[in-house]
């Protein structure tokens, strides 16, 4: 079993991120399986190579369809996910069809470029397509004492960063410490529902 940790990441805040959940999932002793999209593009022939030059590979539909739980980060692009993670959401449409996803854990995180930068509802509509699929949705609960510490970032909705508007502020360690226990919690549910 593992659980995947699906993110797009353009300044690495969201990479970052993804690296703490993905600890906290291996604490609790699964496998974590981080995996990114490609850019898109305006220009209809742009492309992108196979292989992404750094960082985790591109996610199949198969690493999706085969995970025990779900857990997903996007940048804020206006209150909203990156349009990079729609498009690979947006293509699932069989899995939906097929309920492939149905009763496994998901949960949620994301970054913006300020305190007020649409975090909440970025984190928000990205379980919608998660719910759609009849998934799980996950937060954390305020047993988890960062949600109460932190003063740059951190939601019941999941796991939050402000970056600054030029994306170089470094996580704190309440957030990385939400980021992990997410993950922790992921990797527990995912076995209570397996």
């Amino acid at each position: 079993m593992y659980v995947l940790v699906l993110y797009y990441s353009r300044h690495g805040n969201i990479a970052a991120m993804a690296d703490a959940v993905a600890s906290g999932i291996e604490s609790a002793g699964i496998e974590a399986r981080l995996r990114t999209v490609p850019a898109v593009s305006g220009n209809c022939e742009a492309t992108e190579p196979d292989i992404p030059a750094s960082g985790a590979i591109y996610c199949t539909l198969d690493d999706l369809a085969g995970c025990g739980g779900l857990v997903m980060g996007s940048p804020a692009r206006f209150g909203n996910m990156a349009a990079p993670l729609k498009y690979f959401l947006d293509g699932t449409a069989n899995m939906w069809i097929n309920g492939t996803l149905i009763g496994k854990p998901a949960a949620v995180f994301t970054s913006s470029g300020s305190m007020h930068g649409g975090q909440e509802s970025t984190l928000l509509t990205m379980m919608l397509p998660l719910l759609h699929h009849g998934m799980v949705v996950a937060g954390i609960p305020y047993s988890e004492p960062g949600l109460n510490n932190t003063t740059g970032g951190g939601t019941p909705y999941g796991p939050s960063h402000t970056a600054g508007t030029d994306a170089a502020r470094a996580l704190t360690e309440d957030e990385l410490t939400l980021c992990r226990a997410l993950g922790r919690r992921l990797a527990k549910l995912a076995v209570k529902l397996a």
